[in-house]
């Protein structure tokens, strides 16, 4: 075995390379002002395939050795509960209009996508996949799996949902001058799930404590929703 295969089958290679191109594309991002587009998820995101693709690697072995960060997932979802425990005040004086606000950003989540996926004459499979896209992905990749759905395609179209709404939601909602922080994180948080909420911490904490809040509700109301909203569609 020549030392490139060496250095492909040593544990910690792809690992190491995925925080690698993390920690190169948050530089970028910094340096840049912050440039929506230059969103560090999505930047790492095509460092890392652009390096697998030069060095003809399958994703099945960067899966294998990169699992430590998607077994990470639910342990970072559960430490949004301490931004939430600090502004658990704020949350209950609006926690009427919170709920149907995420209720109602949950039921257009499903049906927007259920009914593009139909325009465009998407597989049922396919079609099935995209419902839970605004979920985070844990939870989504279970619910499309449920469903009949493709896990693995669900989760890359959660990853671009969120990239998308990390990108554009913030300047979309100061265009429409909404400078309450509580409007902005639920937006985000329900819309962008976790990638949102990573970039409503940006704006603030009080953002990221409601689109962390959010992100769960429309995690649980999805949940529940998805079945039915499905039924009722297709």
């Amino acid at each position: 075995m020549n030392p490139w295969q060496s250095l492909q089958n040593f544990p910690g290679t792809w690992l190491a390379l995925t925080c690698a191109a993390f920690l190169l594309a948050d530089y970028l991002y910094l340096k840049s002002g912050r440039f929506a587009l230059l969103n560090p998820v999505l930047v790492g995101i095509v460092l890392v395939i652009v390096s697998l693709l030069v060095l003809h690697v399958p994703y099945a072995t960067y899966f294998e050795q990169a699992r430590l960060i998607h077994f990470l997932l639910a342990p970072a979802t559960v430490a949004l509960a301490i931004p939430l425990y600090i502004n658990i005040q704020r949350m209950k004086a609006i926690a009427g209009p919170l709920l149907i606000a995420v209720t109602v950003g949950s039921v257009t989540g499903i049906v927007s996508a259920v009914l593009l996926g139909r325009w465009l004459g998407l597989s049922m499979p396919v079609l099935l996949s995209f419902a839970p896209k605004s979920v985070t992905t844990p939870i989504a990749m279970a619910l499309s799996a449920r469903a009949g759905g493709l896990p693995s395609l669900t989760a890359g179209i959660v990853i671009v949902t969120g990239i998308v709404a990390a990108i554009l939601l913030v300047p979309l909602l100061r265009w429409l001058r909404i400078d309450d922080d509580r409007v902005a994180g639920v937006a985000v948080g329900v819309a962008g799930h976790g990638i949102g909420t990573a970039r409503a911490f940006q704006v603030s904490e009080t953002a990221g404590a409601f689109s962390g809040l959010a992100m769960g509700l429309n995690g649980l109301l999805t949940s529940l929703l998805l079945p039915l909203l499905l039924a009722i569609l297709l």
